[in-house]
């Protein structure tokens, strides 16, 4: 990371936050930083329209604070979408904290990041997501409030994993429904890419229904450890896209879909947990519709952990959870028929109901 100081002049040039695509009219972005803990995090805060902006810190050691910051501004846009097109009455934020989760996160850096959340008053909530765990949840409950996925024995909803992985689960059948006719995976050839929390258990309920899983991960470890629970089959080449394949399923860090790897891909079905997997949205979701490759859109069907966490908000049980994280299934094919019959993207199909709730609530709220 540079600690070079950029002139005022030039930093107008660069125009790092304003002049991102990614920015799309965010509107707060917090930056955090704590000399004493090492702290530095951003807060994204894209839409509060229908409701306080919920959506998961992640702690991630990027290669320069550009980076960070392009990865907030999209992965809080995306949380306001999916919120949107969940039906749930939550806007969209997220948080990044620069830094190794393994080397560099404390107890009192993860309360330091608790005091800069509750600074907000509840406009951004926060809650796990890559390089947290539960527990770091419940430390930063020790100083707000606003937090959810906080332990179960501390009445909150737990790990959202698992309910991530279950609504990946309904979105790829969902697709494999339209693509295929049937949304029966066994014998379908799925390849995992990224195997942490949501992909194992993806990992899990698709050898379950008999689909032939090929797993890949940049954790040998990890690798070993799920190739052993579950006979899933690791991937040893080095160009997991050029791989024969039904399904692809990116579960690791987003981009994956990008100018070097679109047209490799021989999947008939994208459909995985990572969010923002296509690098351009448009472009690339334009040459996967025309390649007639199905994208089950990412925000879409990775909303089950939202859902999970919401619980904790709207306080209702596990039954509820489940309900709509299964319904996940129908809202996905509704996607993919609206998509076909208007000749349009799936990203865009579902970008425009989103979009639509956003705007229809924002003139209700204007009365």
């Amino acid at each position: 990371m540079t600690s070079e100081i950029i002139s005022s002049k030039e930093l107008s040039k660069i125009d790092p936050v304003f002049g991102q695509n990614s920015f799309d009219n965010h509107e707060q972005i917090v930056f955090c930083n704590d000399k004493d803990t090492g702290l530095k995090a951003i807060i994204g805060i894209h839409n509060t329209i229908l409701g306080p902006a919920l959506g998961g810190t992640r702690m991630w050691n990027y290669n320069n604070e550009w980076e960070a910051l392009n990865d907030v501004l999209r992965l809080s846009r995306g949380m306001t979408f999916k919120s949107a097109i969940t039906g749930l009455n939550l806007g969209g934020g997220k948080a990044v904290i620069i830094g190794d989760a393994k080397t560099q996160k404390t107890p009192e850096l993860m309360k330091r990041f608790g005091e800069f959340v509750h600074s907000l008053s509840g406009k951004y909530i926060t809650a796990e997501d890559v390089g947290m765990t539960t527990a770091d949840m419940d430390t930063v409950r020790e100083v707000t409030p606003y937090v959810t996925g906080i332990s179960e024995s501390r009445g909150g909803a737990g790990n959202p994993s698992p309910i991530t992985a279950y609504g990946v689960f309904m979105g790829m059948k969902a697709a494999a429904k339209f693509q295929y006719g049937s949304d029966v995976l066994e014998d379908r050839n799925v390849f995992v890419q990224g195997i942490g929390h949501v992909g194992e258990a993806l990992v899990e309920h698709l050898v379950n229904e008999g689909a032939k899983v090929t797993i890949s991960d940049i954790n040998q470890e990890r690798l070993e450890e799920v190739r052993s629970k579950y006979g899933a089959h690791i991937y040893s080449g080095d160009d997991i896209y050029s791989e024969p394949m039904d399904i692809y399923a990116p579960c690791a860090l987003g981009a994956t879909i990008n100018d070097d790897t679109i047209y490799k891909l021989k999947a008939k079905i994208v459909a995985g947990a990572a969010n923002n997997q296509l690098a351009e949205e448009n472009r690339h979701g334009k040459i996967l519709q025309d390649r007639g490759i199905v994208y089950a859109p990412d925000f879409l069907i990775n909303a089950g952990g939202i859902i999970n966490v919401y619980a904790e908000l709207e306080d209702y049980d596990r039954q509820e959870i489940m309900r709509k994280t299964e319904n996940i299934f129908n809202t996905t094919l509704e996607i993919l028929d609206n998509a076909k019959a208007n000749d349009i993207t799936t990203h865009t199909a579902a970008l425009n109901i989103a979009r639509k709730r956003i705007e229809t609530r924002k003139r209700e709220n204007s009365k």
